[in-house]
């Protein structure tokens, strides 16, 4: 194997590099290679791979979408089993000569009930191959349609809250968001049915360590399966030597036949994008023309950052995404705006990566319908974008040479508000002294406020928009809306 700097000596003549995880493909690598014209990832996350470096030269990233989903499906399976049975425990007690039948006495699944946390596509082979050993499946996963519930026969919580007592196991299979990391903490396990055991082999930081080992000497957790660690390679863990949880050194995708899949859908990625065929799998923005770019272009952040907006505010995708295009943009072929409506409103709520390539095929994934319109009339803006999700509605244009991103309506209220990384919707009763209650409430939470605008409605309510410095977590966000009297939502978007 090459070294880094071994490796940028030899890159300069290659029109391709092909890489698994252990290759850092790095700015100054790709600063290497002048003739690099495609990046192929053998697997799935490209963690290792500098895209915004790539996408400014021009090099398209490839990886193998979905290549490991079944192998990581069936290891989640495999890890319910084995603690349930106690497979480790007594593997190891047998082959240092102690004959413990007693002591490692299991339960059945068949009955019991299994929750599954973020019901994309690796859930859904998880709840098919658990009601096939006569499972009741309750999953929850508000990006993804009522219909798909249905379809599979899988009961679908409400809320986390709903789902927690009713389970005997649950399975984790989310990204890594602000909103997921350590989301299964202390609070989470006390809501959960006593005995329950735990599934993990999407990502590591999803679970709060110590709390979850404090769960399980207390009884309150009976156990526990880990696959991924919040540090990777692990070689200390709290988990480690604590009984009644198992743990393996990331195998979700370690399989013959996925790491077969990923070589050979990575090599037929990398073969389409060298000689201008169909490529699929990009997780960078794909090569349009250049006068479709001229004018729908600088309106594709917008759309993202609407799209993500919207989702926010509503609190997921159940049904369908309307998305309207109005004026100039509404004169050209509109279908990358829809996608990145899509990609935004999806992003950080799938354990696979979603882009401006997949985006559609993910939300077909969930169940997801969309709809776009055009019309060449916009009142006061030269092009605006709205995207309405359920009764939910935000529309944008930009401004300014570099078109910068700005909200110009939400929730039917008329605003004026430069989006920033930190966006917060505040509605309320339009009372005299409102608007100065509500910013002393937020100021009050030791957040600072960038800037604010406020639009009314003939209802009597007052929709205010801020952005500020910082992330507001969701019990800041509980306490600002008990301290104004107003429904509140904080989205990061990422400008």
């Amino acid at each position: 194997q090459w070294s880094a700097d071994e490796l940028a000596e030899r890159i300069a003549p290659y029109d391709a590099l092909v890489v698994r995880s252990a290759t850092r493909v790095t700015a100054a690598l790709i600063a290497a290679a002048p003739g690099l014209k495609v990046v192929g990832r053998a697997g799935t996350g490209v963690d290792n791979v500098d895209v915004p470096a790539a996408t400014e030269r021009g090099i398209i990233v490839v990886n193998a979408a979905g290549s490991n989903a079944v192998s990581a499906a069936e290891h989640a399976i495999a890890l319910m089993l084995a603690q349930a049975r106690n497979i480790p425990q007594a593997h190891s007690a047998l082959v240092d000569g102690r004959w413990e039948r007693a002591r490692f006495g299991g339960i059945e699944v068949t009955g019991k009930t299994l929750g599954v946390i973020g019901f994309g596509n690796i859930g859904q082979l998880v709840a098919e191959r658990a009601m096939g050993l006569g499972m009741r499946v309750v999953a929850y996963d508000p990006f993804v349609a009522d219909a798909r519930y249905r379809e599979m026969g899988v009961e679908k919580a409400e809320s986390l809250d709903g789902l927690y007592p009713e389970c005997d196991f649950i399975t984790l299979h989310v990204a890594s968001t602000p909103e997921t990391r350590g989301f299964i903490n202390a609070d989470a396990l006390g809501k959960m049915r006593d005995g329950v055991r735990i599934i993990n082999d999407a990502r590591g930081d999803l679970i709060v360590e110590a709390d979850l080992v404090a769960a399980i000497e207390s009884g309150k957790v009976a156990g526990a399966a880990i696959d991924v660690f919040p540090e990777e390679p692990a070689t200390a863990s709290p988990y480690f030597g604590v009984d009644g949880i198992i743990v393996t050194p990331h195998l979700g995708a370690s399989t013959g036949e996925a790491q077969e899949r990923a070589g050979v859908a990575c090599a037929e990625q990398v073969a389409a994008a060298l000689t201008g065929g169909m490529v699929t799998s990009a997780v960078n923005i794909p090569v349009v023309s250049a006068e479709t770019m001229a004018t729908v272009g600088p309106f594709l952040p917008l759309a993202g950052h609407l799209g993500r907006l919207a989702a926010g505010i509503a609190g997921g995708i159940t049904d369908s995404i309307e998305v309207i295009c109005e004026g100039e943009i509404a004169e050209h072929d509109t279908r990358l705006l829809v996608t990145a409506v899509l990609a935004g409103a999806l992003t950080g709520h799938t354990v696979e990566s979603v882009n401006m390539v997949n985006a559609a095929d993910r939300a077909r994934e969930r169940g997801i319908e969309w709809s776009d319109s055009a019309t060449s009339v916009s009142r006061d803006y030269t092009s605006r974008l709205k995207v309405q999700i359920g009764d939910v509605s935000v529309a944008g244009t930009t401004v300014g040479s570099t078109s910068r991103p700005r909200l110009v309506e939400v929730l039917g209220q008329s605003i004026e508000l430069e989006l920033a990384d930190h966006v917060g919707i505040l509605r309320y009763a339009d009372k005299p002294g409102k608007i100065g209650t509500v910013g002393t409430v937020i100021a009050g939470q030791g957040i600072n406020i960038a800037s604010m605008a406020v639009g009314r409605s003939l209802e009597g309510q007052a929709t205010m928009g801020v952005t500020v410095d910082t992330p507001v977590p969701p019990e800041t966000q509980a306490a600002i809306a008990d301290g104004a009297d107003a429904e509140v939502w904080f989205v990061e978007l990422d400008v």
